[in-house]
Order: C-alpha cells, then structure tokens, then sequence
C-alpha cells in the first residue's frame, strides 16, 4: 500500500561536500515519494538553505525560484582558480598587498545595483543544450553572454588578509563565485569564493530547516510534521 501523498515545502540544512541532487534523492528515500524538486542549486562545497518542494508544491517551484537570496562567504585574494572557487585548480598567483579597509570597501561598491555579470565556464548554463560545466571539462573555453544582475546590499564582515568575509543579498541567477573573482580582479591580485553558506531566499531562512543528517536518518512522519503546507508558505510569502 503506497503512502499518503505529501505536499509542501521542506527547508534543509546542506551541508559541505555533496550536492543538491543528492538532497534529493535522500528526501525521496525518506518520505517515500518521487515528486521532490527543489529551487535553486547549490554548489557542493557551499553549505545552507536549499528548499525542496514536494508534491502539489512543485507547481510553485519557478515562482520560489525567482525569489532573492543572501549569502554569507569568504573570498581569498591572490589566487583564481579555473572554478572561482576552492575547489577549482590554482590558475593564477599574485602578491597580495596591505590592502585598506577602504580599498576593499571601493571594490564591493563597484558591484552594487544593477550590474552585467559574465556566468562561469563551470556552471550549469546550457549552450546548445549542453551544460557549460561538460565543456569546461573537455579544456573548451566559450563565449558567454553577460546576465543582468543586482546587488541589493553587501556587508563586510572581516577582514583578514588575504581573505575578506562578507554577506551580499542578490537577484536569483546571481554567481557568488563571479562575484568574488570579480572584486579581485578590480584589486589587481585576483580572487576565488574560499567559503559559502545561503541563508535566505525570498521570506525563507534557516529557523525551521531541518539538516541533512535529519532528513537522511530521520523518521518520515517526523520531517513531514516540519515541513511548510501550501497555505503556509502562501501566507509567508505575503500572497
């Protein structure tokens, strides 16, 4: 006998080293049902929220998808890498000078509002129905068209050189990896994304996640008591 049919939205924890495929081929597992989708990658080295949307809810997955996010990282100045993260290979290496909190403060000003932001090679945008991240593996280097991106605000948190700890609140298609070799760049000694963990998407944020490990070995009936109904997230999202 098949279980009850689920709907709503589930709120995770992702931890480091896997990807959001792998939340949710556990997520079927555990709650028993194959409609689970979730709304908006997220790399495997980054940590935090990743929302599913199971069942009924998968109907509203672009609609959460298009919402905000806020991200809280760690660029390293000196190197890139051919990721713009650390999991990438080491490409370039540079001196990093003593740079001021001013300095550093001009560079994130320059990525504020409205910006065009070249995508990475190694991401998932299709061409020609490709994933760009198979080319990169094959050495291929393409041309890529600049989206249309904003900055809602940025906040730097620390500064401990040759690293710069920062929050940034952005639109959805927005490359947090791109940012930081971005701001590098505009330093002179280049950057790559050392660490980052989502902590918010539209009106959602990580109070009532549950972790992966929870998820993974937790009881079906007890992660969907934590899941939000339909009504729930409409009333949240204000609609």
């Amino acid at each position: 006998m098949s279980p009850d049919p689920i709907n709503g939205v589930l709120l995770v924890d992702k931890g480091p080293d896997m990807t959001s495929h792998d939340v949710v081929a556990v997520a079927r597992r555990t709650l028993n049902t194959k409609k689970i989708g979730h709304c908006g990658t997220l790399d495997p080295m980054a940590t935090g929220l990743l929302i599913l949307v199971i069942g009924k809810a998968t109907k509203i997955q672009d609609l959460l998808m298009s919402e905000d996010k806020e991200y809280t990282g760690s660029l390293e100045l000196g190197k890139t890498t051919n990721t713009q993260d650390a999991e990438g290979t080491v490409e370039t290496e540079c001196e990093v000078r003593d740079f001021s909190e001013d300095e550093i403060r001009a560079a994130f000003e320059q990525f504020k509002g409205d910006f065009y932001q070249t995508p990475p090679m190694v991401s998932a945008i299709k061409m020609d129905g490709v994933p760009l991240y198979k080319l990169a593996r094959q050495g291929k280097v393409v041309v890529r068209e600049p989206r249309f991106v904003h900055v809602y605000s940025y906040r730097i948190d620390g500064i401990h050189l040759p690293c710069v700890e920062f929050t940034v609140k952005c639109s959805k298609g927005f490359y947090v990896r791109t940012y930081a070799y971005d701001i590098g760049g505009l330093l002179g000694c280049g950057a790559h994304l050392k660490s980052l963990r989502r902590t918010r998407s539209g009106k959602f944020d990580l109070e009532r996640s549950v972790t992966f490990e929870e998820l993974k070995h937790g009881d079906r009936n007890e992660i969907i008591s934590k899941m939000l109904t339909l009504p729930e997230v409409s009333r949240l999202r204000g609609a």
